[in-house]
Formats: C-alpha cells, structure tokens, sequence
C-alpha cells in the first residue's frame, strides 16, 4: 500500500496531465528530523525509530492550507481511560435538557421538526440566527443515512424559514460537533444551523479562491482538486459525489465531500461516518458549505477526526492556530484504503 512518505514516487508516476496539475495546486517536501537518544531511552525497543523521522510537509498553494505528517505522532505517551469509562459518561448523560426538547427555547418564528431531529432556538448564539437541530435519539453516534438526510433536511428547511423571517440572510452553514472532543457542550446528539446576512469566512474565502482559480486556469477549482486525488488514489466516487481522504488535511482522518444536493449529501456523509464507526472514531466535527439562497451550486462537506474521547489532550495547538499548519499522524492513503472497506 502506498505511503505519504512515498509521495514524491507517486507523483513523478502521474500522466504529464495530472503531475502538472498536481504542482499547480501543491508543493511539499520530505525530509529526515533526526535527534540523539539518551541510552535510557536507546534501550527501549519502542523508541527504536525515533532517531531518524520521516516528516512530509504538504501545502496547498491555492488555499495555503499545510500539513506536516509524522505517524510518530501518534505513539507519544498519553493518559487514557477505557472506552467503558466514556460509554458510563454517554450513559450517565441521559435525561439532559435535550432529551425534552420541548422545554428548550423556540425560535419565534417556531420550530422545524423531522422525523429523527427538532430545531431549538440556541440560549446561548454563536450569531444572530442560531438553531440547535436535536436529535430525537440520545445516542451522538448517528451514520444512518436516513438520519442524516433528515438532519440536512431540517437545516435546510430552518435556513428558509430564518430567511423569510429576515430577508437579508442568506448565507447559510450547517456544523456538527459531536462529543466533547469536538467541542460539544451537550453529549446528547445535536447538530448546528446558522444564516447571517454575511457569508461565513471559510465559505468567503473559498469563493474568492475558486474566482481567482478559474480565471488564471480557466478552469473549476474542486474539480480539479478531486482530479489529483483520484489520480493519486485518495479519491473515489460514491453515486455523484467525490469523496477525497484529503491531502492536507486539517487533522487527523480529514474528508472532504463534494456532492450535486442534499439526498447525495447525506448518502456519502452516512458512508464516511460508518466508516469512521468502523475506525473507532466516535468524536468528530462536520460542516457543510452551503451556496446562498436563491443560487445553485454543489455542496462542499468537511468531515476530520477530533481522536480518542478519553484522551485528555488537545489535538489542536499553536502549529494550528498559528502557523496555519497542521501536524497529524494518520497518512492519508491508509486512510483511503480505510475508506473503500
């Protein structure tokens, strides 16, 4: 199976076509960290390896989105619990406020129910028009894609409805944020809906780069994107969206979707997040870039592992928040190879 480390082989193996694609869109490099191990330490076979590092840092010159892979990251000593003690939390959880949603707040121009979720009006807003989508099961461990058609399916409905309640926003995004790892207050299952008379800036800043993209290359940013990976064996098709295990991702297990509506959408979300079941992962954050009302245009969804909900440490940092480039240990072609299980 192909590595990341193996990126250089892989790319130098592309048709003339994809390689200048490809160094059209990235550059990277891959180099050896090397360090002295004290004799303590030498004489443990565990850190046998640890005294000369493959490190592969990939950057997106489009988007300046960069990525520094070492899988040693992911053997560095942490404190833990069992996955029994978590199970006991999720549990001991039930009978919170969403397990009533009807004694949560309202939005006033009321709520938008589904089959498996109803909207709440956020006490606590991250702007202006906030909805809180809560599922009607407890369980945050949702992948049917039923469920999530039906979750998508009330966003959408709420954005009309919070649009026609204020005719200026028209900018929608949908967030979901499950467990606490990802940053949920509340472990009972529940999904994020937002509309504001300004876009969002990833949303903004997606739409400039695709602007300039098709200008200098005459030619659909996404598209191309997907066209590299595919190539690279990071990129496959489910129906009519393209599922990509993304070169630089943001953390760990990162998946971009690019689908044509709501009903693929939800089929290809449903797809990954069954996959990650499969993984082990159980705290994630997905969002889904949205087109402003009134407008078509396909649906962009970002789905990254936020790692083990017994860990007590961050996986976000100052590499992160402020050198804009993110450090992870999953290599995006096991991750791939994960994906088409």
């Amino acid at each position: 199976m192909p590595s990341i480390v193996d990126l250089h082989k892989l790319v130098e193996n592309l048709d003339d076509g994809d390689r200048a694609l490809f160094h059209r869109i990235y550059r990277y490099y891959i180099e050896i960290g090397r360090l002295r191990l004290p004799k303590s330490m030498k004489a443990k076979e565990k850190f046998r390896n640890y005294e000369a590092q493959q490190i592969v840092r990939v950057t997106n010159k489009i988007t300046y989105e960069s990525t520094l892979f070492n899988k040693l990251r992911s053997k560095r000593p942490i404190m833990t619990k069992t996955s029994e003690d978590v199970n006991k939390v999720i549990d001991e959880s039930k009978g919170d406020i969403f397990c009533n949603p009807e004694n949560t707040p309202e939005d006033i121009f009321g709520r938008i129910e589904g089959n498996f979720c109803i909207t709440a009006s956020n006490i606590s807003k991250y702007d202006y028009l906030h909805a809180v989508i809560i599922f009607k099961d407890h369980a945050p461990f949702v992948y049917e894609e039923e469920k999530i058609y039906d979750i998508l399916n009330v966003a959408f409905k709420w954005f009309e409805k919070a649009s026609e309640y204020d005719r200026r926003a028209i900018y929608p995004f949908f967030v979901w944020n499950c467990l606490w790892r990802a940053g949920a207050s509340i472990i009972h299952g529940h999904a994020h809906a937002l509309i504001s008379k300004e876009p969002y800036g990833k949303y903004e800043f997606y739409d400039s780069v695709r602007k300039i993209y098709a200008k200098n290359y005459n030619s659909e940013y996404f598209e191309d994107l997907y066209r590299i990976h595919e190539a690279l064996g990071l990129g496959f098709n489910l129906g009519n969206s393209k599922i990509m295990a993304y070169l630089t991702p943001i953390k760990e297990k990162e998946v971009i979707i690019i689908s044509e509506n709501v009903t693929e959408l939800a089929k290809s979300m449903s797809y990954v997040l069954k996959r990650y079941h499969k993984m082990g992962v159980r705290s994630f954050n997905a969002a889904v870039f949205i087109p402003p009302l009134g407008t078509t245009d396909f649906l962009i969804a970002r789905i990254v592992d936020r790692g083990d909900l017994s860990i007590k440490t961050a996986d976000i940092g100052g590499m992160e928040l402020y050198a804009g480039t993110s450090v992870v240990s999953t290599d995006p072609f096991a991750l791939a190879e994960m994906l088409k299980i």
